[in-house]
């Protein structure tokens, strides 16, 4: 692994990581989905952890990320700044380990998804399915780069479950982004269109924030237009009424 790949988790939340905690609040209906998926284990490693989102109550969670802005926002007593392709803990050494939204900005997956199973009886892994479809409009309409760079980081559903022996004998929930999700990432906002014109809720999203301002400006000025005419709600008008939409996110259980 080349040291400028291992790097890139850390410096891209060093950067946007300030304040994530204001804009990326957990939602209740992802946690109680997470929650259930982690019943019963005692000790938890949250790879990836950022701040804490969606770790389960109650229970000995031992936090490991590469950034030390997110870790500083963790509110736990067992923080280690490592990344995800080198945990330094024993085999076996956690009932469950858990990688909420992470499993993207890893440098190397099957490495990273390898120690997960090496240091954890079971796996709980949240992440997108860049196969799925419909897609966000947001991408389609205003921002086909942010497209491009998903799907160059996001890999496949069936690859990750497969890298974590999933694909037969555990399970892979979908979960619908309910319309008033709190939890502030990419597809929250997909009955809120007007959410995506705040630059600091744009800030919290790790695509958002790595594309420059010359691509993202110009675009949510497009959006601006269309919402002052009322020309997005006529074109999403189907939308306005659902009280929640899959986009391809899914939790994979596996393990024991």
């Amino acid at each position: 692994m080349d040291t400028e790949a291992a790097d890139r988790p850390s410096a891209t939340y060093d950067r946007i990581g300030i304040g994530y905690r204001d804009i990326r609040r957990p939602d209740a209906r992802l946690h109680a989905l997470i929650g259930q998926a982690l019943e019963g284990a005692r000790t938890v490693v949250n790879v990836g952890a950022g701040t804490g989102s969606y770790e389960p109550e109650g229970v000995s969670v031992t936090a490991v990320d590469p950034s030390q802005v997110m870790l500083d926002q963790h509110p736990g007593a067992r923080k280690v700044k490592a990344l995800a392709e080198a945990l330094p803990f024993a085999d076996g050494s956690f009932d469950a380990a858990m990688a909420i939204l992470t499993v993207h900005h890893w440098p190397d997956l099957h490495r990273g998804l390898a120690e997960l199973r090496r240091v954890a009886r079971r796996q709980v892994v949240f992440t997108w399915d860049p196969d799925h479809r419909p897609e966000l409009w947001l991408l389609e309409e205003y921002l086909p780069e942010i497209r491009e760079m998903d799907h160059a980081r996001f890999t496949p559903l069936a690859e990750v479950a497969d890298a974590l022996d999933a694909l037969d004998a555990h399970t892979v929930l979908p979960f619908a982004i309910p319309h008033d999700f709190t939890d502030g990432f990419q597809c929250a906002h997909w009955r809120r269109p007007e959410c995506y014109l705040d630059p600091v809720i744009r800030q919290a999203s790790s695509t958002f924030a790595q594309l420059p301002p010359s691509v993202v400006e110009p675009a949510i000025a497009r959006l601006r237009a269309d919402l002052a005419s009322g020309d997005w709600h006529h074109r999403h008008a189907d939308l306005l009424g659902r009280q929640s939409m899959d986009y391809g996110y899914r939790l994979i259980v596996a393990g024991g």
